[in-house]
């Protein structure tokens, strides 16, 4: 089928704009004026009516499982007090009396605005009930609180040990429902199981909203060692019976090589993948946490908190191992790194595997938030992809001077910075540690505010992207990532017809208005797949 795309404002690379497409098989035939177009033949002629179009857009790192399961649980992210999670949790159990266990994510004790200020305890989860285990994650999904029922269930005690994990404790020694970490898996076994039916639903609910907010692609993390068979089976379902359009690459999770190397003898070997619609993409590892928990792995102790640096979940060694492993096999290693302690120890690990300082797996780095200019310059002249998350910054902005100071605070979020050195930097969400929509992400891309506008001018404003080359971040760069850049994410003769047409110019609104953007049309392969 020949479909030719006219009368529009369609964004081809900084500072090129062409008015027409042509499209054939889902492929992108042509680019150039309107005239060029006029005595070509076609199966059909869509008037723009002079809307601007981009590449569709390519989070680079998120979640879409664990975004459809949020989606069908309790949600926390309104929550300003305690009083506020326990009254969420008793109007979700009023209205879902039947549940076997609750659970819940997106509290953030940073936003309380009234009562105490701190981290849940199993105390707060037991306002709620004592007869059904209650699991609340944090917002982070680094930390999580049980209730008194979770805790009996799972019959801890002060002598319990999780390896690269954190079951806190009370005045008492005994647990308090705070679980960080690795320890996060043992608390979330008290939570029924859900059937493969239930996961695909939630999957493919996620994805049709990703359509619609702009993204035509996502790379995932969805895998980990408990269920990886399982999960696999699921997303090879759903594009084997094309269940969903939204192009999707696997981060798949192990943080032992004993699993690693499991995957390695059965998955891996798989020849049921496309490479088009579902990729085997990389290995994604976890070294640290979150700094709202503070178990973001730092070089010096956090200034907020004495005597603290942190916690590593994989050590030097493990970390190293694995990473030779991967690249032997030829497969990509994305890491989870956010502290400047962390970064430090995933940049050895990557530096080691490589040869003449060459990074030809394209490793890269998730996060990356708190840096020196010093790790800043030697991510660039290692050729290190960095995934960044610009819409962190609207959280993060309010507590990273506290927690590390001002002069690291100034060097750390530095995408305008790192993208000048010349990285490789995309940009996702994190989701459902965010919203996975791309408009607030590039809001603070390119505003370095909050989304509330604050501060006024921007935090360290000298981080402000160019719109463009946020854009870029968010298509072309995140494709370099899954070795698409010739494939995906620009709209130039070649490429895929993935595309996303706008309800304002985005170019040259105000930058305080990208955040109101919105999708009229999303096209996937040459199909509309979504229209308002």
């Amino acid at each position: 089928m020949r479909s030719i795309l006219t009368n529009g404002k369609i964004y081809v690379e900084k500072g090129d704009f062409k008015e027409a497409l042509l499209i054939e098989d889902g492929m992108i035939v042509e680019v150039g004026l309107a005239q060029d177009f006029m005595s070509t033949p076609s199966d059909r002629v869509i008037d723009l009516e002079g809307r601007t179009v981009l590449p569709g857009l390519n989070d680079s790192h998120l979640h879409i499982a664990s975004v459809g399961s949020a989606m069908n649980s309790c949600n926390l992210n309104p929550a300003r007090s305690i009083d506020d999670i326990v009254r969420i949790g008793q109007e979700f159990l009023q209205n879902n009396p039947e549940l076997p266990a609750l659970n819940g994510r997106g509290w953030n004790q940073d936003y309380f605005v009234s009562g105490e200020k701190r981290m849940l305890t199993r105390a707060d989860l037991d306002r709620i009930s004592t007869s059904i285990p209650i699991v609340f994650t944090r917002v982070c999904g680094h930390m999580a609180t049980g209730n008194t029922k979770a805790i009996e269930m799972l019959s801890v005690d002060e002598n319990t040990y999780v390896d690269g994990g954190v079951i806190e404790l009370d005045e008492g020694r005994k647990p308090n429902g705070v679980f960080c970490e690795n320890a996060i898996s043992l608390l979330n076994t008290v939570i029924p199981a859900k059937t493969d039916e239930d996961i695909e639903a939630e999957i493919l609910k996620a994805s049709e909203y990703a359509i619609s907010v702009g993204l035509t692609s996502v790379q995932s993390c969805d895998i980990s060692k408990e269920d990886q068979a399982r999960m696999f089976g699921i997303f090879h379902r759903i594009y084997n019976e094309n269940k969903t359009k939204l192009r999707y690459s696997h981060q798949f999770n192990f943080q032992d090589i004993i699993d690693f190397q499991d995957y390695l003898d059965t998955e891996f070997k798989s020849t049921d993948y496309d490479d088009r619609f579902l990729s085997k993409g990389a290995l994604k590892l976890f070294v640290d946490g979150s700094l709202g928990a503070r178990t973001a792995l730092m070089l010096k102790e956090y200034d907020d908190e004495e005597g603290t640096l942190g916690v590593q979940v994989l050590s030097d060694e493990d970390l190293y191992d694995i990473c030779e492993l991967a690249s032997r096999n030829g497969i990509t290693v994305v890491t989870h790194a956010i502290g400047d302690g962390a970064i430090d120890v995933i940049i050895d690990a990557y530096e080691k595997t490589m040869k003449d300082g060459e990074n030809p797996l394209r490793h890269g780095i998730v996060h990356c938030q708190i840096t020196s200019k010093e790790q800043l310059e030697r991510i660039a002249n290692l050729n290190i992809a960095v995934m960044y998350q610009p819409i962190f910054l609207d959280y993060d902005m309010n507590i990273v001077e506290s927690r590390v100071g001002e002069e690291l605070a100034s060097t750390s979020y530095a995408f305008n910075s790192l993208y000048k050195l010349g990285a490789n930097i995309s940009f996702g969400t994190d989701s459902p540690v965010e919203d996975l929509n791309p408009w607030n992400n590039l809001h603070c891309a390119v505003t370095r505010t909050g989304l509330d506008g604050e501060p006024e001018g921007g935090f360290y404003p000298e981080e402000k992207m160019d719109i463009s080359d946020a854009i870029d971040c968010y298509t072309y760069g995140s494709a370099y990532n899954e070795f698409k850049e010739d494939f995906k994410g620009r709209l130039k003769a070649g490429f895929a017809a993935d595309l996303i047409v706008l309800d304002r110019d985005i170019f040259s609104i105000d930058p305080s208005e990208i955040k109101e953007v919105q999708v009229q049309k999303t096209m996937i392969n040459g199909e509309f797949v979504f229209e308002r």
